[in-house]
């Protein structure tokens, strides 16, 4: 049974940082590609990240909108996986969900992850 948790959404004006956590249990972190995914009320679930592996290293796919301001990095040792948030805006607030699957990398569509956590709320304020 795997199980994602996240924490370290909360409220923070724009221009400001947030760095989220998502903590993965149950499963070998080091083979399992986690994509980060906000939605607002009454919203399609939009893509922000996904991590790949390549030569044993890991990086990071954006979303356009988030690009340059936001970063995936993982700590395999800690099994967790971190969203690093930078120059905030207004139109990033929105709940933050990971989500997990095995077997490839870079995964854009939410339809394609097998777990999910529960969300974190981020809002900024202008």
């Amino acid at each position: 049974q795997v199980q994602l948790v996240e924490s370290g959404g909360g409220t923070v004006q724009a221009g400001g940082s947030l760095r989220l956590s998502c903590a993965v249990s149950g499963r070998i972190i080091g083979s399992t590609a986690v994509g980060w995914f906000r939605q607002a009320p009454g919203q399609e679930r939009e893509f922000v990240a996904a991590d790949r592996r390549s030569g044993g290293n890991y990086y990071g796919d954006y979303a356009d909108s988030v690009k340059g301001r936001f970063t995936i990095s993982r700590d395999n040792a800690e099994n967790t996986v971190y969203l690093q948030m930078n120059s905030l805006k207004p139109e990033d607030t929105d709940v933050y969900s990971c989500a997990a699957t095995r077997g490839r990398w870079s995964v854009y569509e939410w339809d394609e992850y097998d777990y999910w956590g529960q969300g974190t709320q981020v809002t900024v304020s202008s």
